[in-house]
Order: structure tokens, then sequence, then C-alpha cells
């Protein structure tokens, strides 16, 4: 790469890591630099997914304080996050892109929809399982709302192990209409569940495909990313619900269209 070059992934990896502290679609600006810099597809994704993980963490360090509380749900909801991002890094190195992509816009739809409308249907099925005598357990989590959540962060986590892209919102969009939280812990729990992902299926990688892992790009994405993710974190947490709701909105169309036109 090119000095310019070399600084264009740096300055990608610190907006990456911004955007999926606040949101979740970093990937997006990060994927297509990687490939504009002559990197080959799945060692664009591969080379993203192991650079992204300081930008994880600082994010997920920023959001500690909406972590209160909700310890006994990561660990029920971390073992399902690790097997689906061993099960996303297993189908991008023995399938063909098209095989899994070809549903990706939908699913990132699907969430951007469950995101719009979560207020609305969170107070619906509130009120429905007031009516019905729902039986929860003491954080307020019934056995089937838990099976869905688990059900949930497999599914998230396969899709981050495979692509990553607006991971985050499918996360938030699942776990919103599952979770009488706010959507800043909400976004904690994302950013805890999106570290434990990428970093599984990055160390997968590492060990079974380490041939296609450009380490001078990951570790420019990673200086990048470690930044953005602690900045994006502490301003993201100041951000109103609504208008962080509507930035996942607008990053999740931009997925959307980004997706179709490759």
């Amino acid at each position: 790469m090119t000095v310019w070059e070399m600084v264009l992934v740096a300055a990608a990896g610190l907006a990456a890591g911004g955007i999926n502290a606040v949101v979740g679609s970093g990937t997006l600006v990060t994927f297509p630099v990687l490939l504009a810099v002559g990197l080959p597809p799945v060692t664009a994704t591969i080379t993203n997914s192991l650079g992204l993980v300081p930008g994880n963490l600082t994010g997920a360090i920023g959001y500690r304080r909406e972590l209160h509380g909700q310890r006994r749900l990561l660990l029920q909801l971390l073992p399902a996050s690790v097997l689906g991002a061993l099960t996303g890094a297993f189908l991008l190195l023995h399938l063909p892109a098209s095989a899994f992509e070809a549903i990706v816009p939908a699913l990132v739809g699907l969430a951007v929809v469950l995101v719009a409308v979560q207020p609305l249907l969170q107070r619906r099925l509130a009120a429905r399982r007031a009516r019905a005598g729902t039986v929860e357990d003491e954080q307020g989590i019934g056995r089937g709302r838990l099976a869905a959540l688990f059900a949930g962060a497999y599914t998230t986590g396969t899709y981050g192990g495979y692509f990553a892209a607006s991971q985050g919102v499918l996360q938030i969009g699942i776990f919103g209409l599952l979770l009488r939280e706010p959507l800043h812990r909400l976004n904690a729990i994302k950013n805890v569940l999106t570290l434990a992902v990428n970093a599984v299926a990055a160390l997968a990688y590492v060990i079974v495909a380490t041939e296609r892992i450009d380490w001078g790009a990951a570790a420019l994405v990673a200086g990048g990313a470690l930044v953005g993710g602690y900045v994006g974190s502490t301003l993201g947490r100041r951000l109103p619900a609504a208008l962080l709701r509507s930035a996942i909105v607008v990053l999740g169309v931009t997925a959307i269209w980004v997706l179709l036109r490759r």
C-alpha cells in the first residue's frame, strides 16, 4: 500500500470503530476501503474482522455503566454468540459468498423495521404479557423470551462471523423487541456480544486461515478502531434515544443500498 492508502485504511478503522460503538455498521466503511486498496473479498472480510476487535473492546468499555445489572443475561447469551461466530467463520471459509450474502439485504431490512417500530411493539408486547399473566424470572425475562434471545444471539453471531456488516443493527432490532430496556442499555449489550463474535471469529481465522490475513491492513484498521471505539462510545452515550434510533435506521438503509450494489 502507498502512504495515502495506509492513511485511508487507518481513517476507515477510526470511523468504523466509532460507528460500531454507537450503532454497528462500521464494516460498511472498512470493507469497501480494503477492497479499494486491492484486497480480495475474503481476505478483506477476514482482515476487517481481526482489525475491528480493539474498537469493539473500547466501545464495550465505554458503555460499562449501561451494563450494570445485565451480567446474568450476558453470561446466558455469550455462549450463543460464540457458537454463532464459529458457525459464521466456517461458512465464510467453506461456502461461496453468494450463498449467504443473498439473504443479507433482507436481514438488514428486517432489522431496520424492527428498530423503527420497537417502541410501539414493546408497549404492545408489555400489555399483552400483563393481560396473559406471563410468568417471568427475577430479571423480568420469561423462559420463552430467553429462548428467543438465545436464538437471536446465535443467528446474529453467525451473521457477524460471516460478514459482520450491520450485525449491531440486527442485534438491537431483535433484542429491542424482547427486552424492556432503554436503547442505550441495549447498545451496551450489543457491544459486548459483538466483541465476543468478532474476537472468536478473528481467532478462528488466525488459527486456520493465517495466509488469508493482510496483517499490515489489519494493524491499521485496529489502530484506528481502538481510538474510534472509545470516542464513539463517549459520544454515543450522550445522544438522545430518538436520535440514536434514527441513526440506526439511516445506517441500516445505507447498508442495504451498499450490499445490493456489491
